[in-house]
């Protein structure tokens, strides 16, 4: 199997839309695994859309080093390509002092080679001295191509490519230029995902123009010459499906609540429960042990959401009766009395309120201070969730404000909560948080959900 990880010099370089096209242009002759650097929902669900695979995320920070080879291994069965996107520049993350968290903690890890997305605008000579600076480094850091974007011109082309073959030894397989076609569409907390945008033609349209343009300007067949050969391990046991299943969880699933990470539905298999997907906008809730509502962007969906009366108001009463709901951030506010979007928010002239489930009494105001963060903490005992330590992280534009009894599940040491370091709000057998979780780094937190939902269902 082919590998090859492509990173960038910094944010901006225009790695996620070079990644993609790669990916979908490899879609073509080959079986193709992606992953992603870093937690992250939305690059992710472009190069699930583009390769019909679900891409998976690899996290120095919140995984251990067991932890990223074992999703990698488990990704690459049946493959041929492994493509591998970085996050931000190559070598940030965590720590100042530390490759933690980072592109190039991956890289190592996983002895990967490395093609350098260098931003070339208004540079030659200098690119360079980028790439030289970026090898020289981390020498461990396999770095053995590059690839030039914003590029203005065939003499600018000319110069920095002679200039990095010549005084880095690695070859230029791609020079990409400056062109309008190059962005893709953003919105007020970064890029429309997939799963919504696919519905949209102009969507589609920006993403095949995407993608015929790096055909024309990188070579596919060089970037092959420069992967890796590696034959993948046996995915690990705790990825692997119970050979019975005795619990079925509700996962909302729709254009408001699309935020999970591919490993949930392998982490609640091995656990001996079915899924069974379901849309709050659009459907019943169907009959479950337990449900889970991930993030996503239900600010955008408020009215629709509101118009399911009959889904809200069934949510409500399973969570009076003690099924178990694990909510995560976009679920969190879903659970709430009300989503708020105050005068302003996206040039609205006019405050806006939609009425939600009402299992927590407060209501979620957007905009709010933006929080992107690492979290780390750990949660308490009535928890459904268990008690144990767990790294995630948060990304959010709102404030869930609750009512002052609320009851807290979550102590974080890092990071910021619903309020101050109080995270995982609790009713019942019901927990929503803003905090994010891996389902591989957190899995005996959702072992533990599973055994709640079992619990419940017997005393029902």
């Amino acid at each position: 199997m082919k590998t090859l990880l492509i990173a960038g010099d910094r944010s901006g370089s225009g790695k996620t839309s070079i990644t993609l096209a790669l990916a979908a242009l490899l879609r073509k002759r080959f079986v193709v695994q992606t992953f992603k650097v870093g937690m992250d929902y939305i690059d992710p669900s472009y190069l699930t859309g583009v390769t019909s695979r679900p891409c998976r995320n690899l996290d120095g920070y919140v995984m251990t080093a067991d932890e990223i080879q074992g999703i990698y291994n488990h990704g690459c069965q049946g493959a041929e390509v492994a493509l591998v996107e970085g996050v931000r520049g190559l070598y940030e993350g965590a720590e100042a002092l530390s490759n933690k968290g980072s592109t190039a903690e991956v890289a190592r890890l996983l002895d990967l080679n490395v093609v350098l997305v260098i931003n070339a605008r208004s540079i030659t000579r200098s690119a360079a001295a980028i790439v030289k600076g970026f090898m020289a480094f981390d020498p461990e850091v396999k770095i053995c191509g590059v690839i030039l974007n914003n590029v203005m011109g065939e003499r600018h082309r000319e110069k920095a490519v002679a200039a990095i073959e010549h005084y880095c030894g690695v070859p230029v397989i791609g020079a990409i230029p400056r062109l309008e076609e190059m962005h893709l569409a953003m919105r007020h907390l970064g890029l429309v995902p997939y799963r919504e945008g696919q519905e949209g033609t102009e969507f589609c349209d920006r993403i095949q123009a995407i993608t015929d343009l790096i055909g024309q300007y990188v070579s596919i067949d060089r970037l092959l010459e420069l992967a890796g050969d590696v034959t993948p391990a046996p995915s690990p046991a705790y990825l692997l499906p119970a050979t019975e299943q005795d619990l079925t969880i509700g996962v909302a699933y729709d254009e408001a609540f699309n935020f999970y990470y591919a490993e949930l539905f392998d982490i609640l298999a091995a656990g001996g429960a079915g899924v069974v997907r379901f849309s709050p906008i659009h459907d019943a809730l169907p009959k479950a042990d337990g449900y889970i509502f991930g993030g996503g962007y239900p600010e955008l969906f408020g009215a629709e959401l509101e118009a399911n009366t009959r889904i809200r108001e069934a949510v409500k009463a399973a969570a009076l009766a003690g099924t178990p709901i694990y909510a995560e951030c976009g679920g969190l506010m879903y659970l709430t009395e009300a989503i708020v979007l105050k005068e302003g928010w996206q040039q609205s002239t006019r405050e806006q309120v939609f009425r939600m489930c009402g299992v927590y009494a407060g209501t979620t105001a957007m905009p709010a201070a933006r929080v992107v963060t690492y979290v780390e903490g750990s949660s308490a005992a009535d928890s459904p969730m268990g008690a144990y330590p767990f790294r995630g992280h948060a990304f959010h534009y709102s404030d869930v404000d609750l009512a002052p009894e609320t009851r807290y599940a979550y102590t974080l040491t890092r990071g910021v909560g619903i309020t101050g370091n109080a995270d995982g709000a609790l009713s019942n057998n019901t927990l929503g948080a803003y905090c994010h979780l891996h389902p591989v780094s957190s899995r005996e937190m959702f072992a533990a959900f599973l055994r709640t939902c079992r619990a419940a269902r017997t005393e029902a």
